[in-house]
């Protein structure tokens, strides 16, 4: 990633999981400096105390405020725009606010970016974001589209987007959740037998979001190769490592919003991607018509079977989900 070396590096959102991640990895990649922009104090404070690098900064303001970015993001070279309303439930109750921050938020951040002429911007999105049934997964899916479109504007920045599944351990993860019934009240809630999901590490998805920021022409969408697990299988994997098995599972029925498999490349997409060992990319509608920009692709185009899902990839087996949570310390 030499790319990052002497860089400035704006990120939105960062005192969040994926933001800590991300910071670790950008710090040892030797940058100039590592701009954190975010709307809680206690947590900016707790963020450096832990990592007490001088080249971290730290810069309250809202994704909301166009003006307070576009000051704090002066003389930055790359954007990595994380910041977002997330859980389904607090999206269905409170829509407009979801709207205003995963939307609105977003393209300030697309205008803040083309402002300050950075070099790219990389934008995290979601699985839910893929066929969207609940508001979240909509404004996901617009606030991806709104980073695809921006290339088309005046100015040198390349946008580009991460679209991934659930990263072990980030807030709202099922795996610490789990965890947590585990040990306060001995019962596990499950919505239904049926659900998969993707999981991976944080560290392989964070490092590919990092290739996005190097790699990415503009206007791609980069999809990780994320294993996939069956909720129900997870659920009983931890009991017995954590309880010995006496911790009981409670089916208490599907949540609004839920779907049983996710998705992270839908059937309309599958004509429009290109396959690397690690990872699927997924070019732009007009792609065609800007051969030359993506003619590192060409070789790589792939026609895949169906739609890339949780519940159609081979699933992993108990030892293999035992071993996932045994290296992200979930089983300590």
């Amino acid at each position: 990633m030499s790319q990052l070396k002497g860089k400035t590096i704006f990120i939105t959102g960062g005192t969040g999981s994926w933001g800590y991640e991300l910071t670790s990895q950008i710090l040892k990649q030797d940058p100039a400096e590592v701009r954190i922009f975010s709307r809680g104090e206690h947590a900016q404070i707790e963020m450096a105390r832990e990592f007490g690098d001088p080249r971290l900064d730290f810069y309250i303001g809202d994704v909301r405020d166009e003006e307070r970015l576009k000051e704090t993001m002066r003389g930055a070279n790359i954007v990595f725009h994380l910041a977002a309303l997330k859980h389904v439930p607090i999206c269905e109750r409170h829509i407009w606010e979801a709207v205003q921050t995963n939307i609105y938020g977003t393209n300030a951040v697309v205008r803040a970016a083309l402002f300050n002429n950075v070099d790219v911007a990389v934008y995290v999105s979601s699985d839910k974001a893929v066929e969207p049934i609940n508001l979240y997964g909509e404004t996901k899916a617009i606030a991806e589209k709104l980073f695809v479109a921006a290339n088309s504007m005046p100015g040198k920045t390349r946008f580009a987007c991460l679209r991934a599944g659930n990263v072990i351990g980030t807030r709202g993860s099922v795996i610490p959740f789990f965890k947590k019934q585990i040990s306060s009240s001995g019962k596990v809630t499950l919505t239904d037998k049926r659900m998969t999901r993707f999981f991976e590490l944080s560290g392989p998805v964070i490092e590919l979001l990092l290739r996005v920021a190097e790699e990415a022409c503009g206007g791609e969408i980069f999809i990780p190769k994320m294993p996939s697990a069956n909720i129900e299988t997870l659920a009983k994997v931890m009991i017995e490592k954590l309880s010995g098995g006496t911790a009981t599972i409670e089916y208490v029925g599907m949540r609004p919003g839920e779907k049983i498999h996710e998705l992270l490349i839908s059937e309309s997409e599958i004509d429009r991607v290109a396959e690397f060992p690690g990872n699927f990319v997924i070019l732009p509608y007009d792609f065609l018509n800007k051969h030359e920009k993506f003619v590192g692709y060409t070789g790589k185009m792939t026609k895949l079977a169906g739609a890339y899902s949780s519940g159609t990839i081979p699933l992993l087996e108990e030892k293999e989900i035992e071993a996932v949570l045994k290296r992200s310390g979930y089983l300590s």
